[in-house]
């Protein structure tokens, strides 16, 4: 009888100390980003008929690499190569210039039977500068301003800082390979956007100016939460001002009118009544401390 060897994980040292395990942190930020810009009426007319379903890192293999054509897109920021499924491609090309744009809805495409148009490699070059471009925003929003890509700009052309969105990164078709054996790629998932199935995937793949800003947004995250100290339970980090009523006493207005500078108004100290804002909350014992009233002895009010 033989005894199997256990299988252990192989690290990469490119890795080591890059804060990789909080990707899947940036993969939900880009999927939001992607969901919100879809619903846009400037790209509902591409994208009305999809939803995200998922959004993924992984690592490019013979096994999970597109057999779909890469598209390359460049700027200052860097380069992301992009790669759409055509069944994907041609329900948008079908969705944006058929009836089907009334109908929040992904007909069918028989790959096959359609052959490849001018009009349609148009399209996913467009797409592909549509999607790099939300891409990119996010890597920006991520980063420290000091770290922004010179090429970001505002609409009114002033330079952008993380806080503010960007409109144009500048992202040009160019000539590229397809990314290499062991590369990060972003996967993501789209489905119908009523019928919710698994429509169809498109996938980035960034350089290594991009993975890096990726990552160095990531760090920022992880050093924030190190020096944040955990909160503590709600009820010892909830203040409310309440306020101590020591005594009332009724008196005639005539009385009133008649009080004069030095006069004194008998009252009995009982218990004091302690509120919140305008609410009775407790009665509570007044006593003396040092030469200042406290209050002590809390009761629920009736």
């Amino acid at each position: 009888m033989t005894k199997q060897t256990a299988q252990h994980q192989v690290l990469d040292p490119s890795l080591l100390g890059r804060p990789v395990h909080l990707l899947p942190i940036f993969a939900a930020q880009l999927r939001d980003d992607l969901t919100q810009s879809m619903r846009l009426n400037m790209h509902r007319r591409y994208w009305g008929g999809f939803q995200v379903e998922d959004v993924q890192f992984s690592r490019i293999d013979s096994a999970t690499a597109p057999s779909s054509r890469w598209l390359s897109f460049a700027a200052p920021a860097g380069q992301i190569a992009f790669s759409l499924e055509r069944k994907v491609l041609l329900s948008v090309l079908n969705y944006r210039y058929s009836s089907g744009a009334k109908s929040d809805s992904v007909a069918e495409v028989d790959e096959a039977a359609v052959r490849v148009t001018a009009t349609e490699e148009r399209l996913a070059v467009v797409l592909g500068q549509q999607l790099a471009g939300i891409l990119a925003g996010r890597i920006e929003a991520n980063l420290p301003e000091t770290n922004l890509a010179p090429g970001a700009r505002l609409p009114n052309g002033e330079a952008a800082t993380a806080e503010e969105p960007v409109e144009d990164y500048g992202f040009k078709p160019t000539t590229g390979a397809q990314p290499a054996k062991g590369a990060w790629v972003i996967v993501v998932t789209l489905a119908g956007a009523t019928s919710g199935v698994t429509a169809g995937r498109f996938w980035f793949a960034l350089d290594k100016q991009l993975m890096a800003g990726v990552l160095r947004g990531l760090l920022r995250d992880r050093d924030g939460a190190k020096k944040r100290k955990p909160a503590g339970p709600l009820a010892q980090r909830l203040h409310l001002g309440i306020t101590g009523r020591l005594a009332s006493k009724e008196v005639m207005l005539g009385s009133l009118y008649d009080l004069q500078v030095g006069d004194i108004i008998p009252i009995s100290l009982h218990r004091a009544d302690v509120l919140l804002e305008d609410s009775r909350l407790f009665t509570a014992a007044v006593t003396e401390h040092k030469g200042k009233l406290c209050l002590t002895s809390f009761e629920d009010a009736e």
